[in-house]
């Protein structure tokens, strides 16, 4: 019998990624389109330029398909997930209204402003994308999270006036809605040709980028945490009911049709972080790579690793990012000596990752109450096992890599096996396509040092520096008592 193929698309803040599995979760081919760097004309405002979401997707499609050797008609669908918190703002035709809207930009923290009289729908990007490719205005609606009218009891937008008023977005303004794993629609030749996916290929919805990305992880249990590693990381563990107005988590639809994932305060501006170190380092970073025959993040983590654990008290502050309800906030590094350079750096932010999403998990747990007895780490900082065995010692738990670590595209193969009736369940589709790679086990030594530095230091950090930064604030922005209060599930 001949093999058989799904594709699963990862739209994320800087590229595009889609990637072609087995059924068996093997990776056939990958293609990649970039991104282009955000356009930020001022603080408030992040858009992504010209139509750059949907060019990025078919570039991507065209270098998967140029890879491809086997029969296109073996290829069983493409399973569609994109980021989270964003908008598309579009025109009647379904082409952009106004230059797309990033999950960093301060407006998507706000109800929907209808200052454009040619914005006739009102959609997330995995809406944009599924409206180019099919033809059809039909999205998931597990990527509604935030400020969107939708009712997370019936999985549908809700019917409430107030509601509706409240986000002030009409339900003729919307697209409509649909489960995880439900046919969107098929290519189009239109589609077809922009993109090289064949004409007529089932287009199957997936849910928000963190969600789908838990499937892809494989987390189906009590028992695990997910760490996923990317512009924003985020922290997540299996939801039971909808919680009442819960303080240290939220709940966010799953993957699977009517089941919820607890997501625990993540970082902001997270990986980013990294990258930003890496390219502020330019080309002396480059060249002593290329000299040792290494990437330059391979270079970071061979000499990070040979920096003791704690870094002899250089800490970082990760907020590069902030809340628009913590506009003083700012990303620091205390603790220099003359003895350190960019590997103590580098070190600092992986730990300080780490600890940050410890404090965030411990009370995210307390909260709850229960615990994970292990961690999975997925995207790209987990190649690192440096990084992994941070997690590792910072958790105190056992922390395991999967074979695909880039997961997103993974769960959005999952969820279209499902939907396409190839497997009957995600609990069979994870069983076949998911695979643990390797695990690090804490180092006792290590987890006591970083337990006692984030309870006696880390962990208060940041109310001390932030009285420093609210004097900064005010005498460089003005007065703080006028900041607006949002909602605080923009943090997300």
């Amino acid at each position: 019998m001949p093999k058989k193929y799904i594709i699963g698309i990862d739209g994320g803040s800087q590229s595009t990624k889609v990637v072609m599995y087995d059924l068996q979760g093997n990776v056939v081919c990958e293609g990649k389109g970039l991104l282009q760097p955000m356009h930020t004309p001022d603080a408030d405002t992040v858009e992504h330029p010209d139509d750059d979401l949907w060019t990025s997707l078919c570039d991507a499609g065209k270098d998967l398909m140029s890879q491809f050797k086997g029969d296109a008609g073996d290829i069983l669908g493409i399973g569609l997930g994109s980021i989270r918190c964003c908008r598309a703002l579009l025109k009647t035709d379904g082409t952009p209204a106004a230059p797309l809207i990033s999950w960093q930009d301060a407006r998507v923290t706000r109800p929907y402003e209808h200052t454009n009289p040619e914005v006739a729908y009102v959609t997330s990007f995995s809406g944009y994308l599924s409206h180019r490719l099919t033809g059809e205005r039909k999205d998931n609606v597990a990527n509604y999270f935030g400020q969107w009218p939708v009712d997370y009891k019936t999985w549908a937008w809700s019917d409430d006036q107030e509601v509706i008023k409240k986000f002030n977005l009409p339900r003729h303004m919307l697209f409509d809605v649909q489960m995880p794993g439900t046919v969107l629609g098929k290519i189009t030749l239109e589609a077809s040709l922009a993109t090289g996916f064949p004409e007529g290929l089932p287009v199957v919805c997936s849910t928000s980028d963190k969600a789908v990305e838990a499937l892809g992880a494989g987390l189906l249990d009590d028992e695990t945490a997910v760490i996923s590693l990317g512009t924003y990381i985020a922290l997540m563990m299996n939801g039971k009911a909808l919680p009442k107005d819960p303080t240290w988590y939220w709940p966010i639809m799953s993957s699977i049709p009517e089941t919820l994932i607890y997501e625990g305060y993540g970082i902001r501006k997270g990986m980013w972080t990294v990258s930003w170190l890496r390219d502020m380092l330019g080309e002396s970073l480059i060249k002593d790579a290329q000299a040792q025959g290494l990437s330059p993040e391979d270079l970071l983590n061979h000499k990070a690793a040979k920096v003791s654990p704690g870094c002899d008290g250089l800490m970082t502050v990760l907020d590069w990012l902030t809340n628009p309800w913590e506009p003083y906030k700012r990303g620091a590094m205390i603790g220099f000596n003359a003895n350190m350079n960019y590997a103590w750096i580098y070190r600092s932010i992986l730990e300080s990752v780490a600890l940050t999403l410890k404090n965030n998990y411990d009370n995210m747990c307390g909260e709850m109450g229960r615990h994970a007895k292990h961690i999975i780490i997925t995207g790209g900082g987990s190649n690192s096992d440096l990084f992994m065995q941070i997690f590792a010692d910072v958790f105190n738990l056992p922390a395991k890599r999967n074979v695909i670590n880039g997961c997103a595209s993974l769960g959005a193969a999952i969820n279209t096996a499902v939907g396409l009736g190839v497997y009957s369940s995600c609990e069979q589709a994870v069983e076949k396509m998911v695979r643990v790679k390797d695990t690090f086990v804490p180092v006792e030594k290590n987890a006591a040092l970083y337990e006692a530095m984030n309870k006696e230091i880390f962990k208060d950090l940041t109310k001390h520096t932030d009285v420093i930064l609210k004097k900064s604030y005010e005498v460089f922005h003005g007065n703080l008592n006028e900041v607006d209060s949002i909602q605080s599930w923009s943090n997300a």
